[in-house]
């Protein structure tokens, strides 16, 4: 055989493989799922709400306070702004609860003001809402 054949035959098969490899690792390889944000991260996004003292249907009092989970530090600060709605919102959703729903409920209300303050938000939105203070009187 002649040398620029071989030459020809090794430069083809190192370029197929070359691609092939590239291709595989492009579309085959495994993906790297999104990373968990740390606790300092999730501080550092987050916000504590004022304590939210109101009634319920049966006229027990409710004493309950708050730490929403942001995407960003814009959204953050439109939270700060918009304490006076989450408030509002709270009162609202809690005076249709008696002390029986309100104990079993805790979960529904975090969801409730999670998915009625991202309708109020325009800048980033609340990724959780977590209850860190409840007092039932």
């Amino acid at each position: 055989m002649n040398a620029k054949v071989i030459i020809i035959i090794l430069s083809v098969v190192i370029i197929v493989g070359g691609g092939g490899y590239v291709a595989w690792s492009f579309f085959l390889s495994p993906t790297t799922e999104a990373k968990e944000p740390t606790a300092t991260e999730l501080a550092e996004n987050s916000v504590a709400t004022d304590e939210i003292t109101t009634d319920l249907e049966d006229g027990s009092i409710v004493r309950i306070q708050f730490q929403l989970i942001t995407d960003g530090e814009k959204a953050k600060e439109e939270v700060t702004a918009r304490q006076f709605q989450l408030k509002n919102i709270v009162i609202k959703e809690m005076t249709t609860m008696n002390k029986e729903d309100f104990q079993a409920g805790l979960t529904d209300l975090e969801e409730n003001l999670k998915k009625e303050l991202n309708e109020e938000m325009q800048e980033g939105k609340i990724e959780d809402v977590y209850t860190i203070s409840k007092v039932l009187q």
